[in-house]
């Protein structure tokens, strides 16, 4: 109860702090567009170790554009390194078009967009932690932070596995600044395990961490105009030396973002036409055998990359949201 009610208090902070409860429920819709900029990669087996740091010219750029209406309907695109992106919500349906699944739905609830929560939308935020236990204090960046834990609960893992693919762990951490009351830090954790058929289990761990910086009001609303996520993809179970471990790092910033923009339907947020009829999993996204694409597995992944076969060291930046 003591954890409910301390996160309860860290959350009206945050409320308060980001442009206060009345303002926020008047925001009826929102924009906003970024850069991207992929800094590093990493791809890693039990015998080598494979690293790629992009100098600032070389790094691979691209941008986004976000449109939301409120509650739970949102539209993004994003284009990175010659792949583009699109995903959206319309309130019941969850859907993406990439360049190496084509259009398809995502299975399970709703969920809010994961680069909208870092720092751009500040009532989902709170709306999606309002269920979390404060599990204590920890400093981030020199920064003294309270630590809001949110798991995702049993029904709702269950309802975004699919087939041989279970989604076992779904944890979020959010590290709200004491001094500020603003979120400054987010940690986001799946573990997937995938049986097949007469044959080991191997799991998937997908931890996405993300800095957000440069708070800045915007009509009244205090926004993150820059950060810094670092996804790490790990492969284990097989055997004592079969892991492998895959690292991506983005910086992105905010260069425009505006609310109740005027004009904005509920014709912007339709799926596809082309949408498959079936849905797939996140842990379905998942590469299923060794050797073919690293592909990225989940909705809210900044950034994926695929390493081919017979190509030396060559990295190919795969870009989700």
């Amino acid at each position: 109860m003591q954890e409910t009610s301390s996160a309860q208090y860290i959350l009206q902070q945050y409320i308060a702090a980001s442009g206060g409860a009345r303002y926020q429920s008047s925001i009826r819709n929102a924009y906003a567009m970024g850069k991207v900029k992929m800094l590093a990669s990493e791809y890693e087996t039990a015998t080598k170790v494979t690293k790629n740091r992009n100098s600032s010219r070389a790094a691979e750029t691209g941008g986004f554009v976000l449109w939301q209406m409120m509650p739970d309907m949102w539209y993004v695109e994003l284009a990175v390194g010659g792949s583009k992106v699109h995903a959206g919500s319309n309130g019941k349906l969850v859907w993406r078009h990439t360049p190496w699944l084509g259009a398809h739905a995502a299975k399970g609830p709703v969920r809010p967009l994961r680069r909208a929560l870092q720092g751009l939308d500040p009532r989902t935020t709170a709306t999606m932690f309002s269920d979390a236990r404060c599990i204590g204090e920890k400093q981030i960046n020199g920064e003294d932070c309270f630590v809001l834990k949110l798991c995702a609960d049993p029904s709702t893992l269950k309802a975004r596995s699919d087939g041989p693919a279970e989604i076992i762990r779904h944890v979020l951490f959010g590290y709200f600044s004491q001094r500020t009351g603003l979120l400054v830090h987010m940690e986001d954790s799946h573990l997937t395990r995938i049986q097949s058929t007469g044959g080991d289990a191997v799991y998937w761990e997908t931890t996405i961490n993300s800095v957000l910086d440069d708070y800045r009001p915007v009509e009244g609303m205090m926004i993150a105009h820059s950060g810094r996520s670092v996804v790490t993809l790990f492969r284990f179970g097989e055997t004592a030396m079969s892991h492998t471990k895959t690292r991506m790092e983005e910086a992105w910033i905010i260069e425009e973002v505006a609310f109740n923009v005027p004009g904005l339907s509920l014709d912007c947020f339709i799926p596809p036409a082309d949408i498959m009829c079936g849905s797939v999993s996140e842990a379905c996204e998942l590469p299923q055998e060794r050797g073919k694409s690293m592909a990225g597995s989940n909705r809210n992944k900044v950034a994926a990359l695929e390493k081919p076969q017979g190509k030396g060291d060559n990295i190919i930046w795969r870009v989700e949201v």
